[in-house]
């Protein structure tokens, strides 16, 4: 019987996530901000054709998590997915990919902050209430909240984001279950001036001919119907963050198989299915932009057809919601990733990062990232440097697309090397899939360029990739002999080393 636990690194976390924690927390990378506020710039851009978008991007997507699976079920004690990138391309390529991927969840962190602020000025102004000069405060005492929470145990972290992510799915059902009722009756509704809107919206008559009629892949054209692909994928980020939690999870061979498995579904239901209903009500081509270039929530125009006068508050909480479960997230994320570049480091300060508290959390790495984060708070005190932030966070989640390329070639590599594990959670099909992976990410890539507002971005992404990628080469060697027992970025000593529930075999796909 071939096992993997002698050659498992040792492992200082706690592992307190339930299986019902991270069944949410894949929930909740996979529904952002996007669903909720991007839908209808989404679905203004390329009509009911977005609906196979969606599902086309999410089983790449599905795909890239059952690499990851994969990986992290072999090694459950890693921290992060991206020690494979190290492990099976090389210390210089695992370099580069988790010195990138860190500073991009620390610009995606400071953008989710500052997100966090507007959305929480947005939901107490449907009252009447202006909280915009307190901004800055805002932010301020939400990122002090989501720091501590951070760094108490493992669990409350997993408890926030369950309850987090039971708040978003109940107002998607909410809606879903909405559009059916009206559906049903056969409900019209006249002109409805919407919040947020700064033209009146016309009047229709639900049904499914609003989605069916006339259709067309690219109503508007080509150009725009391959740019709501760059849209869709920025939407599923984060999607990866299971593959972050794995070390300090229970159980991980019985749950992470179960919680990637169940990606495809939640894609189906809860995007595939807010956009037909949204769609089912609303005539695609009633979508239009306000004067300044944005687009109403879906889930407002929803609501106040229904006649619902507080659904706007109703979605901000929620979409504030959403953006504070991101911001929990990434700052999760970032001082795991600090911890581990931490343990590689030469530095002796840096080094000092490389430890776990009392509550068996990488509380320093945590409470670093998330001062960095807070760089924004005062970033947006000076409109002449706002710009540029937004040009480098823009890029921020352009990088991400490399490390999911780079995920994909690990993944490839393992299943050629000596270290694979025939009875583990296999990723079907890898010698085609792998490589239709890494094409599709490439396509989303060079997408970028096609529109004015993310050529910017991919052209700065492009330099990052080239300088940072040039150094990591010149610093670290490309290649060496792989050997798993030492070609992890960091080796942790802990003499409490857990071992796990189940044997591969017990717990084979």
């Amino acid at each position: 019987m071939h096992l993997n636990v002698s050659t498992r690194s040792h492992n200082e976390m706690e592992r307190g996530l339930t299986n019902r924690h991270v069944q949410f927390i894949a929930i909740g990378g996979t529904i952002g901000t996007g669903l909720f506020l991007g839908s209808g710039e989404s679905i203004a851009l390329t009509g009911p054709s977005i609906v196979l978008v969606y599902i086309a991007v999410g089983l790449v997507m599905y795909l890239m998590m059952r690499a990851i699976g994969e990986l992290m079920y072999a090694d459950p004690d890693q921290h992060t997915f991206i020690n494979f990138i190290n492990r099976y391309c090389g210390p210089a390529v695992g370099k580069f990919a988790l010195g990138s991927y860190w500073v991009a969840l620390l610009l995606v962190g400071m953008t989710e902050l500052s997100a966090v602020g507007a959305y929480f000025v947005s939901f107490f102004g449907t009252f009447g209430i202006d909280l915009s000069s307190w901004k800055w405060v805002i932010e301020l005492v939400f990122l002090v909240a989501l720091i501590g929470l951070n760094t108490c145990a493992v669990k409350m972290f997993g408890e926030t984001e369950f309850w987090f992510s039971m708040i978003k799915i109940t107002l998607i059902i909410a809606m879903i279950v909405t559009a059916v009722v009206m559906l049903i009756i056969g409900f019209h509704y006249g002109q409805t001036s919407i919040p947020g809107q700064d033209h009146p919206s016309p009047g229709a008559a639900v049904s499914l001919a609003n989605v069916f009629n006339g259709f067309s892949l690219a109503p508007n054209g080509w150009a725009k119907f391959l740019m709501s692909f760059q849209m869709v994928f920025f939407a599923y980020t984060l999607i990866e963050f299971v593959g972050v939690t794995v070390s300090e999870t229970k159980d991980p061979r019985h749950v992470i198989p179960k919680a990637i498995n169940n990606i495809i579904m939640r894609v189906l239901i809860f995007y595939v299915g807010a956009l037909l209903a949204i769609m089912t009500i609303v005539p695609w081509r009633n979508f239009q932009p306000n004067e300044d270039g944005s687009y109403t929530s879906p889930f407002i125009m929803v609501f106040e057809y229904a006649g619902l006068d507080w659904a706007a508050a109703l979605v901000f909480f929620v979409v504030l919601t959403a953006s504070s479960s991101a911001l929990n997230s990434l700052l999760y994320s970032a001082g795991r990733h600090l911890y581990q570049i931490a343990g590689n480091s030469a530095s002796s300060h840096v080094k000092g990062l490389h430890q776990v508290s009392h509550q068996k959390v990488p509380a320093r790495a945590i409470a670093v990232s998330g001062a960095l984060v807070g760089i924004c708070v005062i970033v947006s005190m000076f409109p002449q440097i706002s710009g540029s932030f937004v040009l480098f966070s823009s890029a921020a989640s352009a990088v991400i697309i490399f490390i999911y390329i780079l995920t994909m070639i690990a993944h490839y590599c393992y299943r050629r090397s000596s270290d694979f594990m025939p009875n583990g959670f296999l990723m079907p099909a890898y010698k085609f899939l792998d490589p239709l992976g890494i094409l599709f990410f490439v396509f989303i890539y060079v997408t970028l360029f096609i529109g004015n507002s993310t050529r910017g971005p991919a052209i700065v992404s492009f330099i990052w990739f080239v300088v940072f990628g040039v150094f990591c080469l010149i610093r670290y060697p490309m290649k060496r002999p792989h050997n798993k027992n030492a070609d992890l970025i960091t080796t942790e000593s802990s003499s409490d080393k857990e071992p796990l529930a189940k044997t591969d075999s017990e717990e084979s796909a």
